[in-house]
């Protein structure tokens, strides 16, 4: 199978990124193809860093040249196909499938993107705050009133917070703001980042302040699960819950080197 081959079939296409575990299980009920090449590595031409499998220029399903304008995500990509066994397994290829999403697919629809993450904006995981128990609620304003008031410092608006689930609607000022520091996001490469990592942190907040520097991604994603390690400190975590989090952790250290370099 040549490399075109394989990343047509594999690749991810689109602007949107499928669903971390969904994808994983479909990867997981195709016959995994053969390694074909011996060695991935990075070759520097025309401004960009391309991944190259035995010196050739891997392609993304849409035949486009699997290059960037970064050396260290260009170094990322070609570990992750180093990386691969006797057999090729997508599901641990995060990288390339988002990358691929990028330059297929954000490339083109950039100002679609750009409005999805604004409106995430809109109803957006951090102004939505529970009313009990009184430790949630101290958790919650301890470590997502500061990240917030940050953000709100940098658009310069404020958001509006709500109690419970009911959808609350954000000011369109806040709205246009959160737009215009959206729009200063490189594209594709960082946009696609950012994009999925506003979809895995339900939140449109965390990802400008990681975009900003203002956490770095453990604090990012303790933040987007918050709630929910709550409940597991009195419930517990059953072990297929844990995998599934453990995938989708991958898939946003992916998304945050894209956010970064990009």
């Amino acid at each position: 199978m040549s490399t075109d081959d394989f990343l047509a079939r594999f690749g991810a296409e689109g602007q949107r990124q499928p669903d971390p575990v969904a994808a994983a299980q479909q990867a997981m009920r195709n016959p995994l193809p053969a390694r074909f090449y011996k060695e991935a590595s990075v070759l520097e031409r025309d401004g960009l860093f391309h991944v190259a499998l035995d010196g050739k220029t891997a392609r993304t399903p849409a035949r486009k040249p699997l290059a960037v304008g970064s050396r260290p995500v260009a170094e990322a990509l070609a570990a992750e196909w180093d990386a691969q066994a006797e057999r090729i397994d997508p599901a641990r290829m995060p990288l390339t499938r988002l990358v691929n999403s990028a330059l297929d697919g954000v490339a083109d629809q950039q100002e679609a993107v750009r409005a999805e993450i604004v409106r995430y904006a809109g109803s957006d995981a951090l102004c939505y705050r529970a009313g009990e128990p009184e430790a949630l609620v101290a958790r919650q304003n301890e470590v997502w009133q500061p990240l917030l008031k940050g953000v709100e410092e940098q658009v310069g608006a404020r958001f509006v917070l709500a109690e419970g689930v009911i959808f609350t609607e954000q000011p369109a000022q806040t709205l246009e703001a959160v737009a215009r520091r959206v729009a200063a996001i490189p594209a594709p490469l960082a946009l696609a980042g950012a994009h999925n990592v506003m979809t895995l942190t339900g939140s449109t907040i965390l990802m400008l302040a990681l975009a900003d520097g203002a956490i770095d991604a453990d604090a990012a994603w303790q933040a987007a699960h918050l709630d929910e390690d709550y409940q597991i400190g009195i419930w517990g975590q059953d072990e297929e819950a844990a995998e599934r989090r453990a995938i989708r952790r991958r898939e946003f250290d992916t998304a945050v080197l894209l956010l970064a370099h990009g």
